[in-house]
C-alpha cells in the first residue's frame, strides 16, 4: 500500500512568504510616500507659475498686484494682506484667481496666496513686487511653503532647502 501524501503549505514556509512580503513593503512604502511627496511639490510649482502668470496679467491691466490670503481656517503668513487688497477694489471673495493646486479645491495638496515681497530693509510694496505662496495642506516638513516673486526668485520654508524645493 502507498502511503497518502499531504499536498499543502507547511507552516513554516507561509512564515518565510510573510516575512519576505513584510520586508519588500518596507522598502517599498518609503519610496512610494516620498514619490507621492515629490509629485505634489511638482504640482505646488505648476500652480505658482501659472498664479504668477495670472498676477503679471492682472498687473498690465491695473497697474498692481493682489495680495490676497487662503481661504483656510490657518494663517497663511504674517505679511499676507487680509482681506485681499490691491488698487482695483478687489474683495477677498473676489479673487480672480485659482487659489489652489490640482484640479478641484477638495484634492488640492496646497492652498496658495500672495502676498508683498520681502526687501533689504524691510518689505517693498504690491505695486513693485508680489511674492505668490503655496503652503501645503498636510505637514511637509521638508519643503514647507513654496513660494516664488515677480521678480524671479524662488524658496521654500522647509528644512530642505530650495535645491530640493526647486530642482
Amino acid at each position: 500500500m502507498k502511503p497518502i501524501r499531504m499536498k499543502g503549505f507547511t507552516l513554516i514556509e507561509l512564515m518565510i512568504v510573510v516575512a519576505i512580503v513584510a520586508i519588500l513593503a518596507a522598502i517599498a512604502y518609503p519610496s512610494y510616500t516620498s514619490s507621492v511627496l515629490k509629485g505634489k511639490r511638482a504640482q505646488a510649482r505648476t500652480a505658482l507659475a501659472e498664479l504668477l502668470q495670472q498676477q503679471e496679467r492682472y498687473m498690465t491691466q491695473r497697474n498692481c498686484y493682489l495680495g490676497f490670503t487662503t481661504s483656510s481656517t490657518f494663517v497663511a503668513s504674517a505679511s499676507a494682506p487680509s482681506p485681499a487688497t490691491d488698487c482695483g477694489g478687489v474683495t477677498a471673495t473676489t479673487v480672480p484667481f485659482k487659489t489652489f493646486s490640482g484640479d478641484t479645491q477638495t484634492n488640492a495638496a496646497y492652498l496658495l496666496f500672495a502676498d508683498v515681497c520681502p526687501g533689504g530693509g524691510g518689505t517693498l510694496a504690491i505695486s513693485e513686487c508680489v511674492r505668490v505662496n503655496a503652503q501645503p495642506i498636510a505637514a511637509d516638513p521638508t519643503a514647507g511653503t513654496l513660494w516664488m516673486t515677480s521678480t524671479g526668485t524662488k524658496g521654500c520654508t522647509g528644512t530642505g532647502g530650495a535645491a530640493l524645493c526647486w530642482p
